[in-house]
């Protein structure tokens, strides 16, 4: 029983989402510091903003617990079916936010406090009230999805300089193509829950383009990098031949009687390898060419 209810609560905090935010935090953080890691600050930046993560995505599991209902794939949650109580969750993602916060504050700096304020309130406020009235309620979204790398830099130097909004950029134009992948393959679920994602309001060739849009503007902002010196030329390498087959297969959605389910699905996973492979690169930097 106890095991069942750990893992309910668990489950609550959607930990793929933090796990994937995680690997460009450790990305941030060692980009920025060149090699001289201070232990105790990576090791709080780490578990800081994951507590942090962990309790925007509750309390957005209670503001979505309405919507939640309509969508197959989230109609099972806990706040859905009653395992977890509205007030349990609150109390729950209060005392996650609160430790990451003060973990935050005391080990890393107040700048760092700072991002990762303004990284929940986007994820919690502002993007739980967009996606329910606009297409551009991704957008908004990736605003908050962006944050956990600058969050990683910022810890390591205490300042924002070009390095940190380079990594915002380029998390923001790698989100949308990747989100734009999960809308197009759920988008019968999302329709269910009159959530007005771009491929139910535009249609699949309009949200094609954007994505190809999008993956173009993260070629151009994952190469800034090294145009400004922050990354040598491994990084720029590998980065860009992933870029030219995220592209690639980009482009194989438009095709003539190409399955868009399927190729969402695949384009999706790709976008995984991407934002694995750059978190990696940024992380290696210091050690390469």
């Amino acid at each position: 029983m106890l095991k069942e209810k750990i893992k309910t609560y668990y489950n609550l905090t959607k930990p793929g989402i933090i796990y994937g935010n995680v690997l460009t935090v450790v990305g941030g953080f060692l980009l920025a510091s060149r090699g001289r890691v201070h232990v105790a600050t990576f090791a709080a930046a780490l578990c800081g903003a994951s507590l942090v993560m962990a309790a925007g995505c509750v309390f957005n599991n209670y503001i979505d617990r309405g919507i939640d209902k309509k969508m197959a794939r989230t109609k099972k949650r806990a706040l859905v079916s009653g395992i977890v109580s509205g007030r349990s969750a609150l109390i729950y993602a209060t005392v996650l936010g609160v430790a990451g916060f003060l973990l935050l504050a005391a080990y890393t700096n107040w700048l760092t406090v700072g991002i990762g304020a303004v990284g929940i309130f986007f994820y919690v406020v502002v993007y739980s009230v967009g996606k329910r009235r606009s297409v551009h309620g991704t957008l908004v979204g990736s605003i908050s999805g962006a944050v956990p790398p600058v969050a990683g830099y910022c810890a390591a130097s205490n300042h924002f300089d070009g390095g940190a909004l380079i990594l915002f950029l380029i998390l923001v134009a790698w989100q949308m193509p990747h989100f734009y992948a999960i809308a197009m393959y759920r988008a019968k679920d999302y329709g269910a829950a009159g959530i007005p994602v771009l491929p139910v309001k535009k249609g699949a060739r309009t949200t094609k383009m954007q994505m190809l849009y999008y993956i173009l503007a993260f070629t151009l902002a994952v190469a800034s990098l090294s145009v400004f010196g922050f990354t040598g030329y491994t990084y720029l390498v590998v980065m860009l031949s992933l870029c030219l087959l995220w592209l690639r297969r980009a482009l194989q959605g438009f095709a003539k009687g190409v399955d868009d389910i399927r190729w969402a699905r695949r384009l999706f996973g790709f976008s995984l390898i991407v934002l694995l492979g750059f978190s990696i690169m940024i992380s290696l930097d210091v050690v390469l060419p």
